[in-house]
């Protein structure tokens, strides 16, 4: 398996995972014409042709016989052209000295604190390749692409987290509060923001703060809490070190976490060795690894040893890489130490 850009020749494959991905994927809507949009724009970003506010770094996950799997991408900077809303969820204090009454009250205000910052974003492996390496290479990748081009992205990296819903696509959240301003289905909204259609957030929702005691017991029980789907996703982005600082999705109220981009542990341990081809060992461990290009970006997972400013790596993984021994790569272990 190898993570690369995608390509124009990869729109078949991307729709036919759009349409498997289900309600809650809003980068990845199961249009057309939107997603060859998309892909034109994520050519230009890779070629150096896009403003950062414009920049859609799509990448594929593809198997070694040239199937597109899975995907995953980096915006280089939400909000800039069109408006980033989440909501920040805080308190309103109330107090009576005279009735012996203090009540502080958690309270959802509308916000785009989150402008300007880069993302995460989606993220979706096929069902049948979620084994092995495949899904934190598919997501990690994305760390060393960073690690070797920290000009292109923000101080700060996001990821919105898919929030609670149902078997059926419901989201408590949004029936006790979305749909009494909006008046749609929760998968209809939510393929209208995929799809850039983002002007009636503000021309609809409310701009006061919400009190959450007004929703129901069920809705309030989703803030800030992920999909059991993306739980997974969740805890290692957490191991990462990404948190959550309060901020929510607006129609499902999923957790947007955060975190300093240069503190990010595959950004930050991640390092630019000489590639050798040799044996690993039994018991080397995986290490993520780059080919240090941008257009022609290529990424894989493999076992691999560290050994006096080189990295080993099998024959098959030089190949993936299309590289040769003696040239630089960029390399971090999958997974923290220990």
């Amino acid at each position: 398996m190898i993570v690369r850009p995608v390509r124009s020749a990869d729109l078949p494959a991307l729709i036919d995972l759009a349409r498997s991905t289900g309600a809650g994927l809003t980068t990845l809507p199961a249009n057309e014409e939107r997603l060859a949009h998309r892909v034109g724009w994520a050519e230009k970003t890779f070629a150096g042709t896009a403003e950062r506010a414009d920049a859609d770094y799509l990448f594929v996950l593809e198997d070694d016989d040239g199937g597109v799997v899975g995907i995953s991408a980096i915006a280089g900077a939400v909000g800039l052209r069109e408006p980033w809303y989440n909501y920040r969820l805080g308190l309103t204090v109330s107090a009576s000295q005279e009735l012996n009454i203090h009540r502080q009250v958690p309270t959802l205000f509308l916000a785009n604190d989150l402008t300007g910052n880069s993302e995460l974003c989606s993220l979706f492996l096929r069902s049948d390749k979620r084994s092995g390496l495949n899904g934190r290479m598919l997501s990690k990748a994305r760390f060393l692409f960073i690690a070797e081009f920290p000009e292109l992205f923000g101080d700060k990296v996001i990821a919105e987290m898919r929030g609670v819903s149902d078997e059926q696509g419901q989201s408590p959240f949004w029936e006790c509060l979305g749909r009494h301003f909006f008046k749609m289905e929760f998968s209809q909204a939510d393929y209208l923001t995929g799809v850039g259609n983002k002007a009636f957030i503000a021309e609809l929702m409310p701009k006061f703060p919400l009190y959450t005691c007004f929703l129901s017991e069920g809705a309030r029980n989703t803030i800030g809490r992920v999909h059991p789907d993306t739980e997974p996703a969740l805890a290692m982005l957490k191991g990462e070190g990404f948190s959550y600082q309060g901020y929510v999705d607006i129609f499902d109220a999923g957790p947007a976490i955060e975190a300093e981009t240069q503190k990010i542990r595959a950004v930050r341990d991640s390092e630019t060795l000489v590639l050798a081809i040799g044996t690993p060992g039994d018991d080397a461990p995986p290490f993520v690894i780059h080919n240090r290009k941008r257009e022609d970006c290529r990424i894989t997972a493999a076992p691999a040893r560290v050994a006096a400013g080189t990295l080993v790596v099998d024959a098959l993984t030089a190949k993936r890489l299309q590289m040769s021994a003696g040239d630089l790569v960029r390399a971090v272990r999958l997974s923290a130490r220990g």
